[in-house]
């Protein structure tokens, strides 16, 4: 069994920051990409930004230079710090992780339950 803790959301203004944090726990063996999703109220869920386990990233274009994935390969976690927000980027946020749980499983796809963010002047 996987779980995937995340924190960090709330509510916000215009143009303030925001860290989002995600911790995977439970039966790891080994964890490949992980990433951060978003899904706003009658739209359907996107892909913010992802990371592999060496480091290299991928970015929704909506936050190109404004957020930044990270993660911690020892803790499991993986953070998305979030700057300049605006109002589209309210939203409920997920995060994924890959994860094989012994040498010879299949590597499947966890998810958090969700963090909102909120932001509005």
């Amino acid at each position: 069994q996987v779980q995937l803790v995340e924190s960090g959301g709330g509510l916000v203004q215009p143009g303030e920051s925001l860290r989002l944090s995600c911790a995977a726990s439970g039966s790891i063996f080994s964890t490949f990409d992980m990433g951060w999703y978003r899904q706003a109220p009658g739209k359907q869920r996107e892909l913010v930004a992802a990371i592999t386990k060496s480091g290299t990233t991928n970015y929704a274009d909506s936050v190109k230079g404004r957020f930044t994935i990270s993660r911690d390969n020892g803790k499991n976690t993986v953070y998305l710090q979030m700057n300049s927000l605006e109002p589209e980027d309210t939203a409920v946020y997920y995060c994924s992780a890959e994860v094989r749980i012994t040498l010879a499983s299949f590597v499947n796809k966890y998810w958090g339950q969700g963090t909102q963010v909120t932001v509005s002047s």
